[in-house]
């Protein structure tokens, strides 16, 4: 199974267009959250890939509400949020928004340590964990090194222990590649990602 997966766009058409492009190749294309700016031109974004044809998994970030992202989403296009779903034979369970809260105020879309724990305390199997903020130590570092990401989602890794587990939200860790147990972590940025997975055995 090809799978393809963008985190952070941040409503950008050059980069849209990259990702939209490369989709013709894959069996699900995967968006990790924050497809616009601070709450603005999510419909302008969300329009930016509709070319995409093949299933298209969302998970909102912390630019994004659920609310807001369920309704500007590609017509079929499945949104997770706290929640899990197979699509293209595959088991995914999707949690967005900023965990811990962020420091950016009223605009962001943020959970506590706490709330997020709870929201994904009932997944017990998934293939991919499509997350929006990166585990805690764990492709999650600034500019100057600080690591913000999050205890809660770490735990709920470790525990799955899905094949892969995909993230966005820290632009300085893009790119950047780690394990939890036997779990690849992977902090997608705005570029096409590929990945070979197949589901597991139950």
């Amino acid at each position: 199974m090809k799978v393809l997966a963008f985190s952070d766009l941040h409503g950008a058409r050059n980069r849209a267009e990259a990702i939209v492009a490369a989709s013709d190749a894959a069996d699900l294309v995967i968006g990790a959250g924050d497809f616009c700016n601070m709450r603005q031109g999510l419909d302008k974004a969300m329009a930016m890939l509709a070319g995409i044809t093949a299933p298209l998994v969302l998970v909102p970030g912390n630019a994004e509400s659920y609310d807001e992202l369920l309704a500007a989403a590609p017509k079929g296009a499945v949104v997770l949020h706290g929640h899990g779903a197979v699509v293209a034979g595959l088991r995914l369970f999707g949690q967005g928004y900023g965990v811990p809260e962020t420091p950016f105020g009223a605009w962001s879309c943020d959970l506590s340590e706490a709330r997020a724990a709870e929201m994904m305390a009932e997944c017990g199997m998934a293939d991919i964990m499509i997350l929006h903020s990166p585990p805690k130590g764990v492709v999650d570092r600034t500019s100057t090194g600080q690591s913000v990401g999050s205890d809660a989602i770490n735990a709920a890794i470790a525990r799955i222990q899905p094949q892969l587990a995909v993230c966005g939200h820290i632009h300085d860790s893009w790119g950047k590649r780690g394990t939890i147990g036997t779990s690849e972590i992977v902090n997608l940025g705005p570029v096409p990602n590929w990945f070979e997975i197949d589901p597991q055995e139950s």
